[in-house]
């Protein structure tokens, strides 16, 4: 896990050491409804404001399977494999259902999953499922493997790939959600090590 900004922090990371990407980048929770296109001179910080579509072209270039949850709002390649994770709230929540984008072989499916209290509790504002997430993992990428998500968040990727027996590479810009997300990923770690 490395506190940073994923733009510079990926400069560092050598050609084909990672397998997969799996992230929930910030799409401007609080934005009108456009699409982002790419060159566009967008803000990047704060999770209720766009990701400056640089980073976005940066996770392309690696040519690696990939999930980006929020994908609908950013100018990405034609897909035919969406990812859907249908929350089943039945107008409960902000939206029923989140979109990632994926280019990865085979049709769009639909994760149908209630997590009222998220897997012990919420701590981001855009925080998924570990069941979400797990599947994302195992869909994309085999046991083994190394998973990166440049915008980690609370580690909710990184606590999937301990559960799933991959290696997690992690960045994070916000030391807050950068302690969280160690702490939480400790914890699976810990687990782990207990249930065998």
């Amino acid at each position: 896990m490395i506190l940073g900004d994923c733009l510079e922090v990926m400069k560092s990371i050598p050609d084909k050491s990672v397998d997969a990407v799996i992230t929930d980048p910030p799409y401007g929770i609080n934005a009108s409804k456009m699409r982002l296109g790419i060159g566009k001179d967008l803000r990047h910080g704060d999770w209720d404001k766009p990701l400056d579509s640089v980073y976005i072209e940066k996770l392309l270039s690696m040519n690696i399977p990939t999930v980006i949850f929020g994908g609908n709002y950013f100018d990405l390649p034609l897909s035919e494999s969406w990812i859907i994770w249908d929350k089943k709230n039945d107008n409960l929540s902000f939206a029923e259902a989140e979109l990632a984008w994926t280019n990865l072989n085979g049709r769009t499916r639909i994760i149908r999953y209630f997590a009222p209290n998220m897997d012990g509790g919420k701590v981001h504002i855009t925080q998924k499922p570990e069941t979400v997430m797990r599947y994302c993992v195992e869909r994309a990428s085999k046991t083994g493997d190394t998973i990166l998500d440049p915008f980690m968040g609370s580690g909710t990727t990184g606590v999937a790939c301990v559960q799933t027996g991959r290696n997690f590479i992690g960045i994070e810009i916000d030391p807050k959600y950068f302690a969280i997300a160690e702490k939480r990923i400790k914890d699976a770690q810990q687990q782990m090590r207990l249930d065998i």
